[in-house]
């Protein structure tokens, strides 16, 4: 019996791309794929249920990893492929939880905006957008915390 294991080997050995198809080189990032999948998938969904540390934390994963499928030797590109599809899908979903939470336009723009409307003092308190603008005009309008939905 182990003769004849060594044997398929030795033929699975013998074909490159059957020696590659059996490695550990094309099944880890093949069945990787299902991250950089799914945050595809994800970027049709609704920007609200967007975890930002999580987004952040695969993005610092994808990056650090594209980084070592190409330190490895020999150097897999298809681990490369996997990781800079997730870190570009991650980057994506930052750029859609930063922008659904006003943080993008106000930074991008804040000496602009804040120039144009200095005298303003509603635009002030609410244009930090998301949670910090519901709490403000509810307390605006006198209600306390609890009520506001905090």
């Amino acid at each position: 019996m182990a003769a004849a294991i060594k044997a398929i080997n030795a033929k699975i050995r013998s074909n490159k791309a059957l020696d590659y198809f059996c490695s550990t080189h094309f099944w880890g990032p093949a069945s990787n794929f299902g991250i950089p999948i799914a945050a595809v998938m994800d970027t049709q969904k609704d920007p609200e249920i967007i975890s930002g540390q999580m987004t952040g934390a695969l993005v610092i994963y994808s990056g650090t990893f594209m980084r070592y499928a190409l330190a490895v030797s020999p150097k897999n590109y298809l681990l490369f492929a996997c990781h800079a599809v997730n870190f570009s899908a991650q980057l994506t979903q930052g750029y859609r939880y930063l922008n659904y939470w006003k943080y993008v336009t106000e930074w991008l723009f804040l000496p602009t905006l804040i120039e144009k409307h200095k005298d303003n003092a509603d635009f002030r308190i609410n244009s930090w957008g998301g949670r910090e603008a519901q709490l403000a005009e509810a307390a605006k309008q006198g209600k306390d915390a609890t009520e506001a939905g905090a």
